[in-house]
């Protein structure tokens, strides 16, 4: 998917689930994050998989098993302060991303809410990243 494809298909996410409560027709469940882009530092909106997380959220930079990390990756690196969107519900989080037992044992648990991220660990030789978001 051309990136100018994928912009627009991201806008329309945002658009249903903001118009419909946080539901999207046709997709599972959905949270939207608002990050300073890495970069330029103006306001981005990502839709990612609801993966609930105890108390928080975990960030799953799956990129569907792409050998590179999402775009999104490296805005939570640069700016780890972030807005959440849950259903109608919006709060500020802190992002921080885990290491060795602690990032294990998340993505374990995020392959039991959203199964393929487990065909996107084997389809790609990266390690997945995955971020906690923290509620502040």
């Amino acid at each position: 998917m051309e990136d100018k494809d994928f912009i627009e298909r991201n806008i329309n996410v945002i658009k249903e689930f903001r118009a419909n409560g946080g539901q999207v027709p046709g997709w599972a469940p959905l949270i939207l994050i608002t990050t300073k882009g890495a970069k330029s530092g103006q306001e981005r909106i990502f839709p990612l998989m609801s993966v609930p997380y105890g108390e928080s959220y975990l960030a799953v930079a799956s990129k569907g098993g792409a050998p590179k990390h999402p775009l999104w990756y490296y805005n939570l690196k640069a700016n780890p302060d972030i807005t959440i969107e849950v259903g109608k519900e919006k709060f500020a989080a802190t992002a921080r991303e885990l290491s060795g037992e602690e990032r294990a044992k998340a993505f374990e648990a995020a392959k039991k809410i959203f199964t393929p991220y487990g065909d996107y660990e084997e389809k790609t030789s990266r390690e997945i990243p995955v971020f906690i978001l923290e509620r502040k």
